[in-house]
C-alpha cells in the first residue's frame, strides 16, 4: 500500500492559533502520518489558544483516526514581522499581550528550537502565516505601512524563516507555504497589498527553491489553497462571498475542506514528494483553471 510515513521527523508549523485554519489542518495531518508537531502562534493570541487546549474546548478536532490526541511538542510564541528583538519596536516590546513571551521573533524561534532539540531540530518547515492589515482597502487606497506591512509579513518572513531554519534542517527537509489565487487574478475586495504579497510569495517560492536547494540540500514548495471561512480570513470582510463564488464556478462544486490542505501537505513534506520543488499545487477545486464564471454578469443596460 502507498503510504506517508513521517515517522520520527518533526514538523515546525508556524501560524496555528486555533483549529478553523489550514494550519491546525496540516499540523493535523502531518501528525496522523507519524510526525511530531511544534507550532508557532502570534503572542497575542498564544493564552487563549493554551487556554482552549487546556480545557479541552479542541479535543475533538485533535482526535486522529487512530483515535488517539495530536499533541503539540512545544507551543512558540511567534511574530513573524519581526526577525530579531532588535527590529521590535518599544511600543509592541511593552504591550501587555506580549508580555512573558521573551523572545518571539524568527531568530528567537531559531533559537529555541536548537536549545530544546539540538543542533538539527526539524524536518518540515509550514509557514501559514499572513497579516494585511489594510485588506479590506482597494490597493490604490492602501498606505505604504499597509502595503509593506502585508508583504513583510506574508511574504518576506518565508525567506527569513529559510535563512533561519534551512541551516537546522535534517537532510532532505523542506519548505511550504499558502498563497492564494489573488497573486495571478484579481480578487475585488482583497485588498490592502496582500495579493503582491501572495505574488512575492509564489516568486520567492521559486528562486528559494533554487538556492535553498543548492545551499541545504531542502525543498521550497507553495500550496495555493481555495478560499476558507476560517476565523482569520474574517478579517477580509467578503470571505463568506469569496467561498460561495469560488464553489459555484469551480469544475468541483463543494468547498475546499481544510483535510484536502492537510493532506496535500503531508504528501508534498515526505519522501515522495522528493522530486517536487519550486513549484505552486493547487487545492481549490480547479478554480483555477476556469476563465469564465459559470454564470457570467447580464450586460449592463
Amino acid at each position: 500500500m502507498f503510504m506517508i510515513d513521517l515517522t520520527g521527523r518533526r514538523a515546525l508549523v508556524a501560524g496555528v492559533a486555533d483549529d478553523a485554519g489550514y494550519g491546525f489542518a496540516i499540523a493535523k495531518a502531518l501528525a496522523e502520518c507519524g510526525a511530531t508537531v511544534v507550532v508557532g502562534t502570534w503572542p497575542p493570541a498564544l493564552n487563549i489558544f493554551t487556554n482552549l487546549l487546556e480545557r479541552g474546548k479542541l479535543d475533538a478536532s485533535r482526535r486522529l483516526a487512530s483515535g488517539a490526541m495530536m499533541a503539540f511538542e512545544r507551543i512558540y510564541p511567534l511574530d513573524a514581522a519581526y526577525d530579531t528583538m532588535a527590529d521590535v519596536p518599544e511600543d509592541v516590546r511593552t504591550n501587555k499581550r506580549y508580555a512573558n513571551a521573551g523572545d518571539f521573533t524568527i531568530d528567537g524561534l531559531a533559537a529555541r528550537l536548537v536549545a530544546d532539540f539540538g543542533d538539527h531540530p526539524v524536518d518540515i518547515v509550514i509557514h501559514s502565516l499572513a497579516n494585511g492589515p489594510e485588506v479590506k482597502k482597494a490597493l490604490m487606497d492602501t498606505s505604504r505601512a499597509g502595503y509593506l506591512t502585508a508583504v513583510g509579513v506574508s511574504a518576506y518572513s518565508l525567506v527569513s524563516f529559510v535563512q533561519r531554519f534551512g541551516p537546522l534542517l535534517r537532510p532532505h527537509g523542506s519548505f511550504l507555504s499558502l498563497t492564494y489565487m489573488a497573486s495571478e487574478r484579481v480578487i475585488p475586495g482583497y485588498g490592502g497589498g496582500m495579493s503582491s504579497a501572495k505574488a512575492a510569495l509564489e516568486s520567492d517560492t521559486r528562486v528559494l527553491a533554487y538556492e535553498a536547494g543548492r545551499r541545504f540540500g531542502a525543498r521550497v514548495n507553495c500550496i495555493s489553497a481555495g478560499p476558507l471561512a476560517s476565523r482569520a480570513a474574517s478579517a477580509i470582510g467578503i470571505i463568506e462571498r469569496m467561498v460561495e463564488y469560488a464553489s459555484a464556478n469551480s469544475p468541483l462544486t463543494d468547498p475546499v475542506n481544510p483535510s484536502e490542505v492537510g493532506a496535500t501537505a503531508a504528501f508534498l513534506s515526505s519522501a515522495h514528494a522528493s522530486g517536487i520543488t519550486g513549484s505552486v499545487v493547487y487545492v481549490d477545486k480547479g478554480y483555477h483553471a476556469m476563465g469564465m464564471a459559470v454564470e457570467p454578469a447580464p450586460p449592463s443596460a
